[in-house]
């Protein structure tokens, strides 16, 4: 007696891997859209939605530290790194609720000094 010939594809291991593939991008996906450093933005009743293209973003997260574009920038070359840039570009400010008002300032004034009028100052908007 002979068993009938199963001609054919299995695609039940094709969909496993297809499943954990998915798992994996969708977890990985959340990451990038978060960003690299975690900033817990302030409330504001007065937030508007504005995108730009030409942007630079300047983050102090809640250990006051400064980061320009996920690159830690130390308080020796803040103004440096800030004259730099071009006047052109937005520079969005994004600061934890929990960093230092210090850090902030020194920002601005580096901003300032600079005399870069082109910057946003990022607030969640308040339910």
């Amino acid at each position: 007696m002979r068993l009938p010939r199963r001609d054919g594809l299995n695609v039940i291991p094709l969909i496993d891997i297809m499943l954990v593939l998915l798992a994996i991008v969708l977890s990985i996906s959340t990451f990038i859209a978060q960003g690299k450093i975690k900033v817990d933005l302030p409330k504001s009743q007065n937030a508007v939605k504005k995108s730009e293209d030409a942007r630079i973003t300047v983050k102090i997260d809640s250990d006051s530290v400064i980061y320009i574009d996920d690159e830690r920038v130390s308080d020796d070359e803040i103004n440096r790194r800030i004259a730099e840039i071009d006047h052109e570009a937005l520079i969005v400010l994004k600061s934890d609720k929990n960093a230092k008002f210090e850090k902030f300032i020194e920002v601005i004034d580096a901003l300032k000094s600079a005399k870069h009028e082109n910057f946003a100052i990022v607030t969640e908007i308040q339910e």
